[in-house]
């Protein structure tokens, strides 16, 4: 397959590209989309066969759902049997944004894209391009655009890495904002339950609601058989080719394991700084104490390890408030949840 690439840099000038992008979409085919959270693997939401070749191009197990994409808040009547109030509350404070919100599912929802649920998530983007696109097409199925298991992609470059070949166009609408994927929280059951962190903080969202549970597959595994409602639950994700191991300690305590580590291949993924007083290669991921400088640069320095031949990774640990929650919550699954406390 040739896969085409689109650079917008302008809404209105670039306008036919975007409607040749939304024409694939609209006959059924496979489109990378910027957004500002990661790069997406767009297809029709409401269409089984164009929603499959999401599976298919990413190597996506088939129980692993998919997130629906709308351009206007209005658009979710269509989508889910019930609005709770709950959603029109987020709706509200967070969208359009990097929360995507779980709710029951309407009959245009296909078995295929909500995993056999009875729910559906559903997000409004931020994004100019994204949700241009939506607009002259449809609402869009769209996990990250990357191989399934990898760690996600930030930049057209690496959708052309991934999927070049797999997929009938890449949209180059520059490099992604956050750069880890939006905040997901189920209003479908008695109380609002945090199910992927993101952007979106956990205290962000108990402000507007009050009461705002955590699952427990945020920090830990959970059991294979399990079922699950959102994204990025069970499966190991985001991760590169070298074996990751997170150690949780101060900068001194990591740098006096790492620089005690014996063998070939051995990298240290770092803040900025540590790496001027590390004897091994390192690539820094973010500022000390700044999450969202690490949530943005993650997933690109995840990347970057495997191509300067990485093996065996040690990960300086994030804070796990805010939007380091997210950070953490991604190198987690990375690391297979393997982890050295100092």
């Amino acid at each position: 397959m040739d896969t085409k690439l689109f650079v917008v840099q302008d809404i209105e000038k670039d306008a036919p590209l975007l409607q040749e992008a939304a024409d694939i979409l609209k006959r059924g085919g496979l489109v990378a989309i910027p957004t500002e959270t990661v790069y997406g693997l767009a297809a029709d939401a409401l269409n089984p066969e164009a929603v499959k070749k999401i599976f298919a191009a990413k190597g996506r197990p088939a129980d692993n759902p998919l997130i629906v994409h709308i351009a206007e808040f209005e658009e979710i009547y269509g989508l889910a049997s019930q609005v709770p109030e709950s959603a029109k509350i987020l709706a509200e404070r967070f969208w359009p944004g990097p929360l995507t919100m779980i709710v029951p599912k309407g009959e245009s929802i296909p078995d295929i894209t909500s995993a056999g649920l009875p729910t559906v998530a559903i997000r409004m983007p931020s994004h100019p391009i994204a949700r241009e696109i939506i607009r002259r097409s449809c609402p869009l199925a769209a996990p990250s655009a990357n191989l399934s298991g990898s760690p996600s992609t930030t930049t057209a470059q690496h959708c052309i890495h991934d999927l070049g070949g797999r997929v009938d166009a890449i949209v180059d609408g520059g490099e992604c904002r956050f750069g880890v994927e939006s905040t997901v929280i189920t209003l479908a059951g008695k109380k609002p339950r945090l199910l992927r962190p993101g952007a979106i903080t956990l205290e962000e969202l108990r402000d507007a609601l009050g009461e705002v549970e955590m699952d427990k597959a945020v920090l830990s595994q959970i059991d294979p058989g399990e079922r699950v409602s959102s994204p990025g639950m069970k499966y190991k994700h985001y991760a590169p080719k070298a074996k990751v191991v997170i150690v949780d300690g101060d900068s001194e305590s990591f740098l006096r394991f790492l620089n005690e580590q014996t063998g070939e291949g051995i990298f240290g993924l770092v803040f900025s700084g540590e790496e001027e007083r590390a004897n091994k290669p390192c690539v820094v991921y973010g500022e000390n104490d700044e999450d969202v400088t690490q949530a943005h640069r993650l997933f690109a320095a995840l990347r970057e390890l495997d191509e300067r031949g990485a093996k065996l990774v040690y990960a300086r640990c994030p804070h796990k408030e805010g939007v380091g929650l997210a950070v953490y919550n991604r190198l987690l699954r990375a690391a297979a949840f393997e982890e050295i406390t100092l």
